[in-house]
């Protein structure tokens, strides 16, 4: 019996801000942007961790906000800013690494989030 646990704010900003680490490092290691299906799979992947599930839709939503949220982030920062975001959110990810700058970031997630109106369980 599937007990799928639920998709709360924290648990979204955790996805965007991961989708988003994910895609700014692909960038700076490999020079070109991660798909949107590829977004998404990554998506399922990362929630499948917490024995969490989102349709296919809302997981293409997630991966073109974290696209535009990259973007934007390599578009307004120097390469070794953005070199250095990508790797701050990746250690990030860990949940004992503290970081202002991942602090930030996840409110800025939290903003898209609500802007978007994806903030809502």
């Amino acid at each position: 019996m599937k007990n799928p646990a639920i998709l709360n704010l924290d648990t979204r900003k955790a996805l965007l801000f991961a989708l988003t680490a994910e895609r700014l490092s692909a960038f700076y290691e490999h020079g070109q942007w991660m798909t949107d299906a590829q977004g998404a799979s990554l998506a399922a992947l990362w929630l499948s961790r917490s024995k969490v599930q989102l349709a296919l839709a809302e997981r293409r939503v997630f991966s073109s906000v974290s696209d535009d949220l990259a973007r934007e982030l390599a578009g307004s920062l120097s390469r070794e800013a953005g070199l250095y975001t990508a790797h701050e959110m990746m250690e990030a990810l860990d949940p004992n690494h503290q970081s202002g700058l991942a602090l930030d970031l996840l409110d800025e997630c939290e903003r898209r989030l609500r802007e978007r109106e994806l903030a809502d369980e």
